[in-house]
């Protein structure tokens, strides 16, 4: 009795100090992982991941105990079910969500099993006898006889994802040799620095989170203007727009400072301005063909020197 109190107790307080030292946890499903797997993806995560298993009920107590000094562990609560464990880590999560993916192990189909995918037979040669032929039939499936061996005319949908295997169907799959099941972690939650979300939310790209923002913050603008409550994404446009109405002002009246002077001369006399771009704009190509003439005469003093020197 008192061996398993320290040890409940042990788990208590290694449990806590993972939960103090690393900011994000992943939440992992472990249905149909063998101990070899798990091996393995421990080795994987060494240096940047902690993989932590437990009872449901010891965890939920462990948590719900350490629940006064940090009130956001109460969120994983929810999640603690089923044949779960923990991946606690500081790394970048992508990088280990995808670790903890990538250990898939090949198995096959047994009778009662859940299929998590669908299953197809490939259309081709079996290479067994034709005394088998019913035992396809009894399935439906497609089958001819071909140089004394029992060929699959189509592929075949045997099992749809998320119904149990039966019994003639692992048969016929083992008999086929087809391990048509991967097996390995699950992520079922990723909690992060107090907040817990679903791990398809670690797809998102940072452009799309800057998209995002960037649409977020014209929006709250636009919004500000409108209703005319000052904002700092509205700040910036509230002073230009501020600063066009002074602009207005000083052009109607008789208003004035440095900066203002040359705008009021151009509307006074704009054809003084616009003859100015007109001369520019007409003198550029007289300006090029110069430019081009100038140096269509260099070369060809350049051509006469090479030429005279031929024969000195």
């Amino acid at each position: 009795m008192g061996g398993k109190t320290a040890n409940k107790a042990g788990y208590f307080d290694k449990l806590k100090g993972l939960l103090e030292e690393y900011r994000s946890i992943f939440i992992v499903s472990v249905d149909n992982v063998s101990s070899q797997q798990m091996h393995e993806i421990r080795q994987s995560l060494r240096g940047e991941g902690v993989v932590l298993m437990g009872k449901n009920t010891m965890v939920r107590r462990a948590i719900k105990g350490f629940v006064g000094d940090s009130p956001e562990w109460e969120r994983l609560l929810p999640f603690v079910k089923g044949n779960i464990g923990f991946v606690f880590t500081n790394a970048d999560l992508k990088d280990i969500r995808d670790k903890i993916l990538s250990n898939k192990v090949a198995a096959p189909a047994r009778a009662g099993a859940v299929a998590p995918d669908d299953v197809f037979v490939p259309a081709g040669n079996t290479g067994m006898e034709p005394g088998k032929t019913s035992f396809f039939q009894a399935l439906g499936v497609p089958t001819k006889i071909a140089r004394g061996t029992i060929e699959i005319t189509a592929d075949l949908k045997l099992v749809e994802a998320g119904t149990k295997v039966g019994a003639s169907e692992a048969t016929l799959l083992n008999m086929l040799n087809i391990s048509p099941f991967t097996y390995g972690m699950g992520i079922a939650q990723v909690y992060d620095n107090g907040n817990t979300f679903p791990p398809h939310v670690l797809d998102i790209s940072e452009e799309q989170l800057l998209k995002a923002f960037s649409s977020a913050i014209t929006t709250i603008a636009c919004v500000s203007l409108a209703v005319n409550f000052p904002t700092l994404p509205s700040v910036m446009h509230s002073v230009v727009n501020s600063y066009k109405n002074v602009l207005a002002v000083a052009v109607s009246t008789e208003y004035s400072w440095t900066e203002i002077e040359e705008l009021k001369e151009r509307i006074a006399n704009p054809e003084k301005f616009a003859s100015a771009t007109v001369a520019t704009t007409s003198d550029a190509p007289k300006a090029a063909a110069a430019e081009e003439k100038k140096e269509e005469s260099e070369a060809e003093e350049s051509g006469d020197e090479g030429f005279g020197g031929l024969f000195d």
